[in-house]
């Protein structure tokens, strides 16, 4: 296709900014893109007249032209509508234009449980009892209404700002007309499909009890059941009911799969049954999760009063499985920084210490490695010399960081580097290479040792030897906040709980021309001196955001890049982050703060 007629097509594909209810005059202005899947685009549509923001499911009617397509369609919206419980997605209206169908629905702002999966493989067995105990509750309520949902998978079980799951996606949805009816359609997602479907032998209430079976499993665990490389050998496995579900998983999580995952329907519990299972009335069930747990484990103990919990890296909650690293580096032995500064006490007992793999998903690079992959093959493809240039094709706004550096000073001279993350958190990575962490509540603290063991206290009760470094940070978080503007959209985790934990800053360095960040959850941040743009990028989402001149904030896969291409101010930024990479890893990764390096 020449760039012309690609053009021209964009252009008739084009969603108007203002967009008109017909048959009642409403008005809706069409805000933020949230991504697009299977037929239909995804915006922020705001009401006009109530300010009231929704998602906006977008459907063009060129899609639509087929009778099993509309059919599929007028069965979605016809059960969704019907539905109202605070576990599923909220069904406000839809209307239709000449051009497309609109479906304005709940706004879930922290996506779905697709996105919290790959950035932290396995969950602990509190969080997953907290969402998986939300999915059944929302089950009990549509098979009380006789529909099946057909589709359950994380990506479809959406999560709102309060961290409640909320059940979406009714594209597959169906009804059972009479007591005992079977279902012939093969549908579903291949990894959390039932046995029976793919056997065609007639299916019911059964297949989502054998998704939730799928889910829990891939929660816990880090990987669905049966997947393999290809369709068929999945399919293999479905069908001979091979999975294997790692011993360190408590006893009581592996019977409760064991029991979603029967190949006889019959045999299955219902779902009223299964919040009678010991996995949910045995074990710890948080009454709500911190934002932070989209990326970083939360702890499960309770906060000292006046004494610090002292913690190698947080053990999970059953004592099997150790949670998301905490490791924290030794310094650049080659740094002329004393460890030790005036107004700095050092911590007792505090050594060099190399980089180890302190969790069974987390590498000891802290993803570098994946990034330098990642980055080089995008390189390689010359993203801004493409014909075809389609930036738009590469968005994808479920990608979006959950945390970045907002704002930041080196004082490195004297005391090390403060900043403030993008939930008003702020931290100090001191030069002896500690860390101390201020919540966004403006009480809670975490106090990171050199050898990752980890404390947590309040603003009101910490250990004297704190004193000065929480009188560092205070002054640290005083400056930032009279001095400095905050940097990228407005998009605030809500951080009030105790249980919650946040990335720390690893290593940093400067170059003429950048500040290169690193976080502990794979996150790097560069930010750019001349122009003021940045950005960001995460190994575990392969994406890299860009924030402009004008501060406008977008997402893009990087794949999607390599293959779509992008303009050449992001190109360029690309490159340049390769080589912040490699320079990362060929230094003493360890160090809390890298060389510096001078731009090229």
């Amino acid at each position: 296709m020449s760039s012309s007629a690609r053009r021209e097509e964009v252009k008739k594909e084009q969603i108007p900014d203002m967009i008109i209810d017909p048959s009642t005059g409403k008005r809706y202005l069409k805000g933020r893109f949230l991504g697009k899947g299977g037929f239909a685009k995804c915006y922020e549509l705001q009401d006009i007249d109530s300010k009231e923001i929704f998602a906006g499911k977008i459907v063009s009617k060129t899609l639509l032209v087929k009778p099993h397509q509309k059919d599929k369609m007028t069965q979605e919206i016809s059960i969704h509508r019907e539905v109202s419980n605070k576990h599923v997605v909220k069904f406000h209206s839809f209307f239709e234009d000449p051009d497309n169908v609109y479906i304005l629905l709940e706004l879930c702002r922290r996506r779905s449980l697709m996105e919290l999966h790959k950035r932290r493989k396995a969950i602990t067995e509190p969080e997953a009892r907290y969402f998986v105990r939300q999915v059944v509750s929302a089950c009990q309520y549509l098979h009380g209404r006789n529909i099946i949902h057909r589709d359950l998978k994380l990506g479809n079980l959406f999560i709102n700002d309060d961290m409640d799951v909320k059940v979406g996606d009714f594209g597959l949805a169906t009804r059972v007309d009479y007591n005992g009816e079977r279902k012939r359609t093969l549908c579903g997602t291949p990894n959390y499909i039932a046995p029976e479907v793919l056997g065609k032998k007639g299916h019911s209430f059964e297949v989502d009890v054998w998704s939730l079976g799928c889910i829990l499993f891939t929660l816990l665990v880090g990987k669905p059941p049966f997947e393999t490389s290809n369709l068929k050998d999945t399919y293999t496995r479905i069908k001979k009911n091979e999975y294997h579900i790692p011993s360190r998983l408590s006893l009581c999580s592996r019977n409760l799969i064991q029991k979603l995952l029967r190949s006889d329907p019959s045999q299955r519990p219902n779902m009223d049954t299964i919040l009678e299972d010991e996995f949910f009335t045995s074990g710890y069930l948080p009454s709500r999760l911190p934002t932070s747990c989209l990326t970083m484990a939360p702890r499960f103990d309770t906060l000292a009063k006046s004494e610090a919990i002292h913690r190698k890296p947080l053990l999970e909650i059953n004592g099997t499985e150790k949670t998301q690293a905490q490791t924290v580096e030794s310094r650049n032995k080659d740094q002329k920084r004393p460890t030790t500064q005036e107004g700095i006490d050092s911590e007792k007992g505090a050594g060099d210490k190399e980089v180890q793999k302190n969790g069974e998903n987390e590498p000891a690079d802290f993803y570098l490695g994946d990034l330098f992959t990642q980055l080089s093959a995008v390189v390689a493809a010359k993203p801004s010399e493409r014909i075809n240039i389609c930036e738009d094709d590469a968005e994808d706004p479920a990608l979006v960081p959950i945390y970045w550096v907002s704002k930041w000073v080196d004082y490195s001279d004297k005391y090390g580097l403060g900043y403030q993350l993008c939930d008003n958190s702020f931290g100090v990575l001191f030069n002896d290479s500690t860390r101390l962490i201020l919540f966004s509540n403006g009480d809670n603290v975490q106090y990171i040792e050199r050898d990752s063991a980890e404390h947590f206290h309040t603003l009101k009760s910490f250990p004297e030897t704190l004193t000065k470094k929480v009188t560092l940070l205070k002054y640290f978080r005083n400056y930032m906040s009279e001095h400095l503007l905050k940097a990228g959209a407005n998009m605030t985790p809500r951080e009030s709980d105790e249980i919650a934990r946040l990335p720390f800053l690893r290593t940093w360095f400067r170059t003429r021309s950048a500040i290169v960040l690193h976080l502990s959850n794979g996150t790097l941040q560069i930010n750019f001196f001349q122009d003021h743009t940045k950005i960001i990028l995460c190994p575990l989402m392969q994406a890299v955001t860009y924030i402009d001149e004008k501060r406008d904030f977008r997402t893009f896969k990087l794949s999607m890049i390599e293959k779509c291409g992008c303009g050449k101010e992001l190109s360029s930024r690309i490159r340049y982050a390769k080589t912040m990479v490699e320079r990362l890893i060929s230094s003493k990764s360890g160090s809390a703060r890298a060389r510096c390096v001078p731009s090229q």
